[in-house]
């Protein structure tokens, strides 16, 4: 009897539990579908990063020139549309654009902005003092005023630097080694730019101890080209030479047509001009440029700040010599510059 009792007791203890089984699982079922909106929300607020990049080159695709900068991002993980939203405004051509499209930086809500060009970087500056900026290889910060110092830029900006107004000089002296003889030369110069005056300023210390004569045309647009050059035959010079402003990347072919047809030995400052048919170029390693500049992106995206992290110069440097132009201008180039070269088309 006394087993018998014990076997009925069982059912009875199991029903009487069931109530609260039950009103757990409940329970569970309830938090669980309210927990699950909460984590999809938690997902979909997750905000990716902004970047607004300011060019002066036309187009709206992203510019060749700039595919190193680009790459790199990508590299380190930042891929458009996924990790990070990449804004890229052309001002066409036209400096007189970029308050508006920095305006529109500020409208998208921009987190970082980079430019990839003087004008650019100094409207950007002038209009936040809270977005980091970055210089995609910038000719002179500190000349221009962007930042106090390269060890201590302070503010909002940093990146990279082109030290233009230096490399404008040694341009000049390569000129006069390669093609001896030269005594005046065409200077064109895009003087809206800031780093433009410091690049002429610079050539015209060069100048003097070359014993050389400066004719400097201000180019507005690529239509001033031709009356720039026929300004240049009428002082009968006898040499081209161009300061470092996007504008002389954005014609380079009109430009180097022009050059041809007035049969002037030319420097330039860009290894896409040479390759384009200029005739030499002394230029930075921009793709190694660009790609610090792409890591200072990320750093700052991870907390760093703009004031802490030094402006940075180029450490390499390309001397291109294009043999077909000097075929067909009639140049016999000495071989101690043909051996400088770090490269010659033929």
């Amino acid at each position: 009897m006394l087993v018998g009792c014990t076997a009925m007791a069982r059912p009875v203890a199991s029903r009487a539990q069931q109530p609260a089984k039950m009103l757990r699982v409940a329970l569970l079922t309830i938090l669980t579908l309210f927990a699950a909106p909460a984590v999809g929300e938690a997902q979909q607020s997750k905000k990716i990063p902004r970047l607004c990049f300011l060019t002066f080159d036309p187009g709206t695709l992203r510019s060749s020139r700039f595919g190193s900068f680009f790459e790199a991002l990508r590299d380190l993980g930042y891929v458009d549309g996924q990790t990070i939203t990449i804004d890229y405004l052309s001002a066409d051509g036209d400096g007189e654009r970029f308050p508006a499209l920095t305006a529109e930086c500020l409208r998208l809500k921009a987190d970082i902005i980079a430019v990839s060009t003087t004008p650019a970087a100094k409207v950007a500056k002038n209009t936040t003092r809270t977005i980091p900026i970055v210089m995609v290889g910038l000719g002179d910060p500190v000349g221009t005023g962007l930042v106090e110092s390269l060890a201590q830029p302070g503010g909002n900006i940093t990146g990279m630097s082109q030290m233009a107004p230096e490399l404008a000089a040694k341009r000049l002296a390569l000129l006069m080694q390669a093609v001896p003889g030269i005594s005046r030369v065409l200077v064109l110069s895009y003087l809206d730019d800031p780093i433009a005056p410091l690049q002429v300023k610079a050539l015209n210390e060069a100048a003097r101890s070359l014993g050389v004569a400066l004719q400097v045309q201000d180019v507005r647009s690529g239509d001033d080209l031709s009356a720039a050059f026929d300004a240049g035959a009428r002082e009968r010079v006898d040499g081209l030479l161009t300061t470092a402003e996007s504008m002389f990347v954005v014609h380079r072919a009109r430009m180097i047509g022009l050059a041809a047809h007035h049969r002037l030995p030319a420097m330039y400052p860009y290894s896409s001009q040479v390759e384009a048919g200029g005739l030499m170029a002394y230029d930075i390693d921009t793709p190694d440029l660009q790609r610090r500049a792409a890591i200072y992106v990320d750093r700052i995206l991870n907390g760093a700040k703009p004031s802490d992290l030094p402006v940075q110069q180029p450490t390499k440097f390309n001397f291109v010599i294009n043999l077909k132009t000097a075929k067909a201008l009639g140049l016999n180039l000495p071989e101690k510059m043909l051996a400088l070269a770090d490269r010659v088309i033929e």
